[in-house]
């Protein structure tokens, strides 16, 4: 056989050939697939969802109002932004993302987890998702970007600048611990002064920077809990455990003990607490958790 031939053979073997997403999933992941120097991208089904429900949400009252409202627009087919949600750690803005998923999977939302290093690949996506009837947001956790980072301006163009329309049923929702973005110096504030190596035009320098996250419509702020706020989130976990309410009024001050030694008072640390106590207490009393 033709050594030509032999290779061709030998590609049309080993080569990943596309897959068809699994359109009936409600998540996805957008993963990338390398084969010999060449990249290609995919919607891969999630098969099993980390749900959560908005009522499971609070503490954020005005924040969940906003994105319920958001994503409804979208799912009903009416103007909708793009969602910035920023601010302290652990405080629900990831979880509101998936809120909303639970809130409007039935009514056609679908969720596609994208990376950081793959935010390249929005036209791509929305290529992708452009022909079908379901409506997707395109979701980043924990976006920030170094500066010279490829990826900030590609998602620049996509959400806003690009001379090709993106897709009429895609939707961009991201978290990040920074409001703009991109990390910001001092230097940046005393534009009134230069040296030898300086930027000419400083403030055109900040404008860039600030530049991407004006491109989302929507800009939602997240802020470190109450005291009061926290020990309700505790609560709330400690009654879906199936504790009583004793047993959650006593748990008060090991709750603030907890989270002082993490140095948080926020959502996640009211539901790690819950979970180790409500455990303990399982351990001991099998039947006060509901426990068969």
């Amino acid at each position: 056989m033709d050594p030509l031939d032999r290779l061709v053979r030998w590609l049309d073997h080993w080569a990943p050939l596309p897959v068809a997403p699994d359109w009936s999933a409600q998540a996805f992941h957008w993963r990338k697939r390398r084969f010999l120097g060449a990249e290609s991208g995919e919607l891969v089904a999630v098969e099993r969802i980390a749900r959560i429900e908005a009522g499971d949400l609070l503490g954020v009252d005005v924040q969940k109002g906003a994105i319920l409202r958001n994503t409804e627009q979208f799912v009903r087919g009416l103007p909708a932004n793009h969602v910035l949600l920023t601010g302290a750690r652990g405080t629900g803005k990831s979880s509101l993302v998936r809120a909303c998923l639970a809130e409007f999977a039935a009514r056609g939302l679908r969720l596609i987890e994208v990376d950081k290093a793959d935010l390249v690949d929005l036209p791509a996506i929305a290529t992708l998702v452009a022909p079908r009837p379901e409506r997707f947001v395109a979701f980043c956790d924990d976006l920030s970007f170094e500066m010279g980072d490829a990826s900030y301006k590609a998602l620049k163009a996509a959400l806003d600048g690009s001379i090709a329309a993106g897709a009429s049923n895609l939707l961009v929702y991201a978290t990040s611990n920074r409001r703009h973005l991109m990390p910001e110096s001092m230097e940046e504030n005393l534009a009134g002064t230069y040296d030898a190596q300086g930027d000419l035009h400083p403030a055109e320098t900040v404008e860039e920077k600030i530049s991407l996250s004006e491109r989302f419509g929507l800009w939602l702020s997240f802020r470190p809990f109450r005291q009061d706020d926290y020990l309700e989130i505790v609560a709330h976990w400690l009654r879906h455990f199936g504790l009583a309410a004793p047993d959650i009024e006593t748990a008060r001050g090991e709750a603030l003990r907890f989270a002082l030694q993490r140095g948080s008072r926020s959502g996640r640390v009211a539901l790690q607490f819950a979970r180790d106590y409500a455990g303990r207490q399982g351990l001991i009393d099998p039947v006060a958790v509901g426990a068969s």
